[in-house]
Parts: C-alpha cells; structure tokens; sequence
C-alpha cells in the first residue's frame, strides 16, 4: 500500500480524485468560523445544525455522489478531541461505513491540522482496517487499498511522524503475516528464511543450527526442540546503524512457532491458536524491517530461538533436568513452560554483545492474560529508566504495556530440590515467577521483558496476529537513538516497582 502524504485544505481534499474521502472532524471545529466553505464543511455545519450528527468519537455521516466532491464515497466522522486514541477510534469507525459498497482503491484521508501523534494514529489504523491475510488461500482477495493519501495543514510539520509511521505498518504487517501463518508454513527454517530476507546494507543475517547450538552449550533450547522433527533455528540478526564502538540494544524473540505443550499437553480446544506463540520472534521481525527504512543511528541485535515444543519418543519430560548455556541447571517440571527455557539461552547468549540493553519479547504466560487482557503488554524490568522509556514509548506509539512488580520473594517459588531452578512456581503469580526465571539469566545488565501473550493476537471472529509489539519497540528505538545523539551511556539507575 502506497501512503502519500501532502498538504491539503478540506476544499483541495473534496477535489482530489479517489474512490472515497475519509474527513476527521475534531470538536474543535463545531464552533469554527468559515466565511466561505467547501462542500465537506458545509455538508459536515447542516449536520451539526440538524442535530443530526452526535458530538461523539466515532460517529459518522456518509454520502454518495456528494455535490461538489470528486470521491464518489466520503465519510464525515467525529475525532472527538483529537487525541491519537480517538483518531484511530474515528478511521475505525470510518470504515466500518465503507463496508459493503464497491472496492475502494484510492482513499483520500483528510485529517486538517491534527498533531503528528494524530497523524501517526490515523495511519496505523488504515493499515490495520485494510489488513488481509492471503498466504496461504487458494483464491486469495487481496487487499483492495492500494494508495492513501493523507491530507495535512502543514505537511513538513508532520513529515518525520509520518515516515516512521509508514515504516511502523511495513514491520507490522510482516510480523502479522508471520504470526498468522500456519505451523506448517512457518517453520523454524521458515522463519530463518524470512529473516534472512531482511539482509541489506545495515542488516545482516546469521542462522545457527542444531549442531551449532549444541557446541555452544545450549541445553535449555536444546531440550524444548528434541521432541519435534522440524530443526530448530537460532537466528541472529544485526542491524548496525552507529559506530562499531556503540553498544548495541538487544532484542530477544521468543520463537516457539508451535507450541502442543509437549508431554505437558494442552487441551484440544483453541490449541490451533498455538501457531501465535512466535509472536516474539515475528516481532522481532517486523522492527527489523521497519529500522530497515528509517536507519536510526544505533545499533541492534535481534536473537530468535525458533522451535517447535512437541511430544514424541524424544521429548523432554517432566522431571528431567537440563543445563543451561550459563550453566545453571533446570528441573523442568511443567513441558508447556517452555518459552522460558528457549529465553534463557538467548538472554545468556545476549551478554557476548555487551549490550546497552536487553529486551525480550514473549507470548509467555496465561497468567498476564488474566492479569491485564488485550490491553496491555505486561512489561518486567530490572532498570527504572528502562522501565520508564519503554513504558513512555507504549504510550506515545499506542501501544502501551503496564509495569509488573520483581519483588525477590517472587523467586522463592521456583526453588528445586534437584536443580538450581525449577522452570515453573505454582498457580500464584505465574507471570511474575515466569520473568524471576528470566532474571535469573541476565546479570548485572539492564533488561526488559514484555509478555505479550494478551496482546498479540485476537480470538473470536476477528482472529489473527495484532503485530503488536511492533510499534512500541519502533519508538522506543527511535527515542533510544535520539537520546544516544544527545549524550554518552551512563549507568542506569537500578530499582523496583510494583507497577506505574
């Protein structure tokens, strides 16, 4: 999809030729004064004066064949105050009323003097209402959005907002697609393919099998593998955007691409919905894309475990104990928790880069679902300004996370009689002992983990990937990039808190 962004007045929006004109209509306008009015606005002031149009986010009016309008569809609907959340509560709402008409190809969407953060908004939700999968249909019906073009008050205002928003749905959109695919088309050598695809001029690609992960000494990955005849894949990615001297942020990408639960097995019912346990890893992805156009100046490293957790002959079971690639070693008591055990040879394997920060991605717990639902990403993390960049980055990108508590005696629970640790503490807290065996495997560097099990899919009719965390991780970096730019690292301050 083709996003064009220009600077547009609401009578040069009415003029452009399209299939449909989207207007967002901020509570601000209601009492504009306007000597001379275009069509839009004249049709949008007699709605207003009717009282046929309610002074609520989302509501909408729409028309065909509009007098004095070139798009032979257009939409007026409310933004409320203007704020990215009812931006993109109003392009929702907007296309839901395009809906059943004749395919819309070109879309003008009018958004006037709203702010970057608006504009950012509106974009992603244009994306996202467009969005369809087809990979693996026999008669596919690709999406029949093909350009956009995003009408603005002053387009050189918004111009950097919107590039990273344009990149942000490019990385989306492939971690959706990887997400949403079956197990059997997204395999843990797919999923190196994909990665490798990504090679460019700042990008470059390393893949690890088997026999390579056994040399280093990853036991822990090792053993959540065995069961499964699909090779795992370990999968490094660099995107290299600063001096070789800069430490790099680390991402890690939990990359269970089916997940049976192994001996340890799930229950029948909305297991298919286990293709989406690489969520991690597909975002991981999809911010890799997207530093891949806006070539911030930092460093990154991406690190994707990718596996399949299956029962077989081979399998791990539980009680078995394994070492991991620190070399503490594990009782695995539970084999469906073993995103964990995949992580924390990663995070283990992170320290080599002397990274400035870790962050892992998993869709972890059940436990986070419970917790927070499909709002919030649960994030854990050891370093308060870690911490508090992330969640700020969540909040500015809307795609925000809440701050979970790391208390010490959260740890207790995962206490082993025949192991250092045991993989899984009980019922209690499942979340928060889950990030504690986490922690156990990141030592002394700052580190952030984001379970995404609530966030990065739906259930129900609207199945599918949500490509979430995506945008988050994209701002952060752009806001980490930034604040290298402004001065040196220093030491994080180290601390706990419950929750923000």
């Amino acid at each position: 999809m083709d996003f064009q962004l220009k600077t547009l007045t609401t009578h040069e929006a009415a003029s452009t030729e399209a299939d449909a004109l989207i207007l967002l209509w901020p509570d601000a306008r209601d009492g504009e004064d306007v000597a001379q009015a275009d069509p839009l606005t004249l049709w949008a002031r007699q709605a207003l004066a009717d009282g046929d149009w309610k002074a609520e986010a989302g509501q909408w009016l729409a028309a065909h064949r509009l007098p004095g309008v070139q798009p032979r569809r257009a939409v007026l609907v409310r933004c409320g105050d203007g704020s990215a959340r009812r931006v993109r509560q109003a392009v929702e709402a907007a296309f839901g009323a395009l809906k059943g008409g004749a395919p819309v190809r070109r879309l003008v969407l009018q958004l006037g003097a709203l702010s970057p953060l608006a504009v950012r908004a509106a974009v992603l939700a244009v994306a996202d209402a467009s969005y369809r999968y087809t990979a693996t249909l026999s008669q596919p019906q690709p999406r029949a959005l093909a350009t956009v073009i995003v009408g603005v008050a002053d387009r050189e205002g918004v111009q950097s907002t919107f590039g990273e928003a344009v990149a942000t749905v490019r990385g989306q959109e492939l971690a959706k697609e990887w997400a949403n695919r079956p197990a059997n088309h997204a395999t843990p050598s797919d999923l190196a393919q994909a990665a490798q695809a990504l090679q460019g001029r700042d990008i470059a690609v390393e893949v690890l099998g088997p026999k390579e992960v056994a040399k280093l000494g990853m036991g822990a990955f090792l053993a959540v593998a065995q069961g499964s005849e699909q090779p795992l894949r370990f999968i490094v990615l660099h995107y290299r955007g600063a001096a070789k001297s800069v430490a790099p942020v680390v991402l890690v990408g939990k990359g269970i691409t089916f997940d049976t639960g192994g001996i340890s097995l799930k229950p029948a019912a909305d297991m298919d919905e286990m293709k989406f346990d690489m969520g991690g890893a597909a975002s991981v992805l999809g911010t890799f894309q997207a530093l891949a156009q806006l070539r911030p100046s930092l460093n990154v490293v991406g690190l994707i475990p990718a596996c399949e957790n299956m029962p077989s002959g081979r399998a791990t079971k539980p009680g078995d104990v394994v070492r991991s690639l620190s070399g503490q070693t594990i009782e695995i008591l539970n084999t469906d928790a073993e995103g964990r055990l995949i992580l924390c040879d990663a995070l283990t394997y992170a320290q080599r880069f002397q990274p400035r920060a870790v962050i892992d991605i998993a869709t972890l717990t059940g436990a986070c679902v419970i917790a927070l639902g499909q709002v919030r990403s649960g994030l854990f993390a050891n370093d308060d300004d870690l911490a508090c960049a992330l969640l700020e980055a969540g909040e500015a990108a809307a795609d925000p996370c809440w701050r979970m508590p790391l208390d010490e005696e959260y740890g207790e629970a995962l206490k082993s009689t025949f192991a250092d640790v045991a993989n899984v503490g009980g019922r209690a807290a499942g979340s928060v002992t889950a990030a504690k065996f986490l922690q156990r495997f990141v030592k002394d560097v700052p580190w952030a983990h984001l379970d995404i099990a609530g966030t990065a899919w739906k259930s129900g009719k609207d199945k599918g990937a949500t490509g979430r965390p995506v945008p988050l991780l994209v701002r952060y970096l752009l806001d980490e990039a930034a604040r290298l730019e402004v001065r040196p690292a220093r030491p994080s301050k180290r601390g706990r808190r419950a929750a923000h």
